[in-house]
């Protein structure tokens, strides 16, 4: 099967494609915000400059785009053409994040992974962040918005 765009144009199309900021960062950033939590953003001297830190808690959240990240789902296979170039590009980016992962655990962090496929339902992703981060300082609590 050809790529029906031409390579300049698809050459703009990936180079278009964001590393921060991304929707599915967004909406855990909002969702972990209105749960309670506070973080840092992509702190460049952590391995893997991970999405969201949790300096007090030694936790990190890395946000995954599923096709450039490899995962295992319909988002993340591989494009059919340009095989040679795409799929040491995925493997490699399988190997950096496997090895950022490992060197936080090693100084004592814990990382959660959150694939793009699956933090589209609210309840879901409320519920693996509030398990993987914990409960919140004392007397609060992750569901209440003290500002109301």
């Amino acid at each position: 099967m050809t790529d029906p765009r031409s390579p300049e144009q698809r050459r703009r199309i990936m180079q278009s494609v964001g590393q921060k900021h991304t929707g599915p960062e967004m909406t855990v950033r909002r969702m972990a915000h209105s749960l309670g939590y506070r973080y840092r953003l992509h702190l460049r001297n952590m391995p893997g400059s991970p999405d969201l830190v949790f300096p007090g808690r030694k936790k990190v959240i890395f946000v995954h785009g599923c096709f450039w990240h490899g995962h295992d789902c319909k988002k993340g296979g591989l494009p059919k053409s340009r095989l040679e170039y795409w799929g040491p590009k995925i493997e490699a980016n399988r190997a950096r994040d496997a090895s950022a992962e490992k060197a936080l655990a090693d100084n004592g962090w814990e990382a959660l992974t959150l694939w793009q496929c699956q933090i589209h339902s609210g309840a879901d992703l409320a519920s693996r962040l509030m398990t993987f981060l914990g409960p919140l300082g004392k007397g609060s609590s992750p569901l209440v918005n003290e500002e109301s």
